[in-house]
């Protein structure tokens, strides 16, 4: 349980090599040693690393868990595996894959494994992660959603039908468990300068990875369940919310 300077005991991130993710993990050890669980795939390059930052960050322990979005029958085991030391604090669901926007909308395979892991592999670790929390009664589960989910966009339809259909699903999942204890984070970043976002053009109100971790771990601690971390960008949401499809479509971006 996270004590009063918000000191968490037991930390995990799925997606144990997402650039955020790993900012978040960092500031909450900013504020006192934590035993964190990194759940990626084993044959990931940048595991090793990823390691290495968690420790210089902090971390009393490290555990590695193998860990691949889309193969939905191993969760179960992942998310028990998780657990087995005890209660966790903190559980950070950072996984995801952008991709060519105007390629995968063409192409079957390319748009049904990006759904996948964008949409299908969230729901079902929130699941996982549903019934745990409800049943320790306490902790929060952070979700990294994306301002693209909560108006999808023509540039990037595949990407942000996908974050639509995953904020949707962990804010509603917040309301299932808002009697047990344990309380559900949607994070809602706009742009975020990391090696995924590097190869294009820089959006406006793009922010740090710093920025987001420091407004996730001060989100957790004020006990809210949706922030956008660049605070224009929820007058922004509003605005798009209600703007006439045919002037929508105009937009350029």
């Amino acid at each position: 349980m996270l004590n009063a300077v918000g000191q968490a005991q037991n930390i995990l991130l799925l997606g144990g090599t997402s650039e955020i993710g790993l900012g978040i993990v960092a500031e909450f050890l900013s504020r006192g040693p934590a035993r964190v669980t990194l759940a990626a795939r084993a044959d990931s390059p940048r595991i090793d690393a990823a390691v290495d930052q968690v420790r210089a960050a902090g971390a009393s322990e490290v555990d590695v868990i193998d860990f691949d979005a889309t193969n939905f029958a191993q969760h179960p085991a992942v998310i028990d595996s998780a657990f087995a030391h005890g209660d966790v604090d903190v559980a950070i669901v950072a996984f995801g894959t952008l991709g060519d926007q105007e390629a995968l909308w063409q192409d079957q395979a390319a748009a049904v494994s990006s759904a996948q892991t964008n949409y299908t592999g969230p729901v079902s670790v929130g699941v996982l992660l549903g019934r745990k929390f409800r049943e320790q009664g306490h902790g929060t589960i952070v979700a990294l959603s994306s301002v693209a989910g909560t108006r999808v966009r023509r540039s990037n339809f595949v990407y942000g039908a996908s974050k639509a259909g995953m904020d949707g699903f962990y804010t509603q999942l917040g309301e299932a468990l808002r009697d047990s204890g344990a309380k559900v984070l949607v994070v809602r970043p706009g742009q975020v300068r990391t090696k995924m976002s590097s190869g294009g053009k820089e959006a406006p109100l793009t922010v740090d990875v710093e920025d987001v971790a420091t407004a996730t771990v001060s989100a957790v601690l004020e006990g809210k369940d949706i922030i956008f971390v660049h605070p224009a960008f929820q007058a922004v949401a509003a605005v798009f919310g209600v703007l006439p499809r045919q002037i929508f479509r105009r937009l350029p971006f």
